[in-house]
């Protein structure tokens, strides 16, 4: 079959079977309120949580950085990319974090794949939950490609993991799990997890993508909540999420960080963030650990639709399992006709028969925003 034959047989499969994606650009007039092709939108499908991107202290910092150092990036890291306002994102980082150090990485994706291709080999397991992030399974498929083992966990299973831990005969161990599962909003047994991890010497991985910036007293992630931060070895986090910008980062010891930028291939030749997007996360890390009123509304508002819907909700997240693809589609569709936006996940980013609306809720939503969404929900 020729390349032409291929492209078209591989676009016409997908569209037969509900699965063919495009893009739509939008026109944002705030972290959730935009305009596509005309018409004017609530997005309940953004991961800006605290709606910092739209913050005016972030938008400051990233302008005044803008002016006095210019745009960048200028190279990788290791070259010349790596900068004095990096370094201090990164110490901010590791201070909010309550680690020793922290490393930044392009994306929260990079950063996965740093951790878990750089740290493996044919003397190391790896333990993934099973509705682990795909950068995760990204990172853990290198991994075999580097002689490690991998193994799937159950999900949330802490009970499966321990016979699997126990019957393990590789001298080293990592243990990797998403915080809060992305596409289903419920949380990691952290406690548990690190229980486990403690008694059979095995490295504990967590990703924070979902949790940093959202749980936990200082807006330290689900760790921080569940009271095992200290008992973590490595905390991943998106800067792209709660933060409002982009990147990604490695929360650890010192001596751990200096293993990583020496092994993580995702790190060590991607170019470094631009200095434009540090300014702007300087700033919202100070907010984080400064002015708590972000974190309340998003709670605020994602109890205010777990009363209005009478259900019970853990995360911002909230998954409505719709089941068929078209259907979830075409819920979407009539959501969209009311100026609602909300994703509709098909597989296969979900397991199949589990195609859903993802609803996700931030600080920038009004009451009538949460109020129309509840309203909508019912009808539909």
């Amino acid at each position: 079959m020729s390349w032409t034959d291929y492209i078209t047989d591989r676009l016409n499969r997908r569209k037969q079977a509900g699965l063919l994606r495009s893009l739509e650009a939008l026109e944002p007039h705030s972290p959730v309120h935009v305009t596509r092709n005309g018409q004017k939108l609530t997005l309940f499908s953004s991961n800006d949580y605290l709606g910092l991107s739209g913050d005016q202290r972030v938008i400051d910092g990233a302008i005044d950085t803008i002016e006095r150092h210019g745009l960048g990036a200028r190279g990788s890291p290791l070259i010349c990319g790596y900068t004095t306002l990096h370094e201090e994102l990164e110490q901010k980082i590791a201070d909010w974090k309550g680690t020793e150090a922290a490393l930044l990485c392009p994306t929260g994706f990079a950063a996965n794949l740093s951790v878990i291709s750089g740290l493996t080999d044919e003397e190391t397991t790896v333990f993934s939950d099973a509705l682990n992030h795909a950068s995760i399974i990204d990172g853990c498929a290198l991994a075999k490609r580097r002689g490690a083992n991998v193994e799937i966990v159950p999900h949330r299973d802490v009970d499966a993991l321990q016979r699997k831990l126990a019957a393990c005969t590789t001298p080293r161990t990592m243990v990797v799990t998403d915080s809060v599962f992305s596409m289903d909003g419920d949380l990691a047994p952290l406690r548990r997890l690190a229980d486990v991890c403690n008694e059979h010497d095995a490295l504990f991985v967590i990703d924070e993508a979902h949790g940093s910036f959202v749980f936990g007293q200082h807006g330290r992630g689900l760790a921080e909540q569940m009271g095992v931060t200290d008992r973590v070895d490595i905390h991943i986090g998106t800067l792209s999420k709660g933060a409002g910008g982009m990147g990604g980062f490695i929360a650890t010891t010192e001596r751990m960080r200096s293993l990583l930028l020496n092994l993580g291939r995702s790190y060590i030749y991607s170019t470094a963030a631009p200095l434009s997007v540090i300014g702007g996360l300087l700033a919202a890390i100070d907010i984080v650990q400064t002015d708590p009123s972000p974190r309340r509304r998003l709670w605020a508002n994602v109890n205010r639709l777990a009363d209005g819907l009478d259900v019970e909700l853990t995360s911002p997240i909230v998954p409505i399992i719709i089941g068929d693809e078209d259907e979830a589609m075409a819920a979407a569709a009539q959501l969209r006709d009311r100026g609602i936006d909300v994703s509709a996940i098909r597989p296969p980013t979900v397991p199949e028969g589990t195609a859903r609306l993802r609803v996700t809720v931030s600080a920038a939503h009004t009451d009538d925003d949460i109020d129309g969404l509840i309203e909508a929900l019912r009808e539909l």
